[in-house]
């Protein structure tokens, strides 16, 4: 079965002349006479050219749209136009039929929604074979990234006790029967009894595990499904998603804002060069999605000019203080035309303010430093001015905020206090408070939303096409 060559070889090939074997899906037969045979390593389909005179009538039924076939023939120079080269069949065996009438795939244009429905084939198609081939090799890249830098990868448990993030949107794990749950003598639900024997949910974060490595590896990261049980709609949230988390030990917040912006510029290097053809086909998408916008929402950047726009370009460094000036005295927050006013310091963000900055602004990709402490999480590490914290974010096109970061606090006594301040039980996270007692040092981190750079990537609009399976209020199918 594995005597096969790929397509994309076959079709990058010099050879001609030489007998190959091809195995893949059928995407259309035309003429009794021309299939076009995809196998999923490239969008271009190679052309099969069947004698249909000397071929089984029975046989050229079953060569429907969504049949996998292998196909053993000549590779020779194409006379058509568009391909280099294309198979002369000799011989043809159909590996699984696929009754017309009732694929959901023809041969036409598809909307996302619709795919979305049919998710366990939209890979069959081309805007998603590109999608998850690109997803693919930055996958790939951010591994070989933190590995070339000597960075162990660890793995994060899925199931915990703690909410990192303190947001309390978690999803509950439980053995428990739902209808009848053990009760205590003051009738709360008697955890002690569940599987764990505490309360416990999906993992949020795994940064505060990830913490706990670094203070013995120095550097480490994670990569992997995070959860969320936010009542979210949008474009931009998932109930679960990858996320990408190192944390360094002896570090400060410049060498966690010069790591951040290496990995953001080498995953993007690295997609550019290996996936061009991929990457080419999605902005010729995006191009023609634009056109449907009204002018003053379309981008004035393509795809790929987006991409090479964040590798030319050292991301521009400025405090939330100095962000918050500009955004107050500019046009649109004067003329009233942001959704969200800026009234002033404290106010938190908003993803038009930020691509204000980044798209308008300063035409570069942004960091934001120094956030107020208010609207950050317990674990940044305070400032001396009492009012911030050593938080940093970056802002992209098209995007806004695509990584969150920090130096963490180190110091017991100021990490207890603001823990206090925040109601976060210090009893239940002794564990992580432990790390400060032995041999604390400064360290810190940041968070990198796996979707969120995939769909900045690739430039789809909705973070449901850049994730296999998506899972977001009601939808758990597949």
């Amino acid at each position: 079965m594995s005597q096969r060559t790929k397509i994309k070889a076959l079709l990058e090939s010099e050879q001609t002349h030489i007998e190959v074997t091809v195995k893949g899906w059928i995407r259309t037969f035309r003429n009794n006479q021309f299939i076009a045979l995809n196998d999923g390593s490239t969008n271009n389909n190679i052309q099969i050219v069947v004698d249909f005179e000397n071929t089984d009538p029975a046989l050229l039924k079953r060569l429907t749209t969504g049949a996998a076939i292998s196909v053993i023939g000549e590779l020779v120079p194409s006379l058509g136009k568009g391909q280099k080269v294309e198979i002369k069949a000799k011989e043809i065996e159909v590996l699984g039929d696929s009754d017309p009438e009732k694929y959901p795939l023809q041969p036409k244009k598809h909307s996302l929604e619709f795919l979305r429905e049919i998710a366990h084939l939209r890979f069959r198609t081309n805007t998603f074979g590109a999608v998850f081939r690109v997803r693919n090799t930055l996958s790939h890249a951010i591994h070989t990234f933190f590995q070339d830098r000597g960075f162990v990868y660890l793995h994060t448990p899925i199931i915990t006790a703690s909410d990192a993030e303190g947001a309390g949107e978690t999803f509950h794990v439980t053995n428990f029967d739902l209808a009848n749950p053990p009760k205590t003598e003051t009738g709360e639900i008697d955890y002690k009894q569940d599987f764990f024997g505490r309360a416990t949910n999906l993992t949020v974060s795994g940064q505060l595990e990830g913490e706990l490595g670094a203070m013995a590896l120095s550097d480490i990261y994670t990569f992997g499904p995070t959860f969320r049980a936010e009542n979210s709609n949008t474009t931009r949230h998932l109930a679960e998603f990858w996320m990408i988390e190192p944390e360094m030990a002896f570090y400060d917040l410049v060498d966690n804002m010069d790591l951040a912006e290496a990995l953001l510029k080498y995953v993007i290097k690295e997609a550019l060069a290996k996936n061009a053809e991929d990457l080419e086909f999605l902005s010729q998408r995006l191009a023609e999605e634009e056109k449907q916008k009204p002018q003053n929402e379309r981008s004035d950047m393509s795809l790929i000019e987006k991409l090479q726009f964040c590798l030319d370009h050292d991301f521009q460094r400025l405090t939330y203080t100095e962000a918050i000036d500009i955004l107050k005295e500019s046009t649109p927050n004067k003329k009233k035309k942001f959704q969200y006013p800026v009234e002033g310091w404290g106010t938190d963000l908003q993803s038009e303010h930020e691509r204000y900055l980044v798209e308008k602004h300063f035409k570069k990709p942004v960091i934001l430093t120094d956030y107020p402490k208010q609207i950050k999480a317990f674990y940044m590490r305070q400032n001396d001015d009492g009012q911030t914290v050593r938080a940093m974010d970056i802002l992209f096109p098209g995007i806004g905020e695509i990584v969150g970061g920090s130096q963490r606090e180190e110091r017991l006594e100021k990490l207890e206090q603001r823990m206090d301040e925040m109601g976060i039980p210090k009893e239940e996270l002794w564990w992580y408070l432990d790390t400060r007692r032995f041999g604390a040092c400064p360290h810190a981190g940041f968070g990198l939303g796996f979707e969120r750079l995939v769909l900045f990537v690739t430039g789809m609009g909705n973070i449901r096409d850049v994730i296999p399976f998506p899972r977001f209020p009601k939808n758990a199918e597949f």
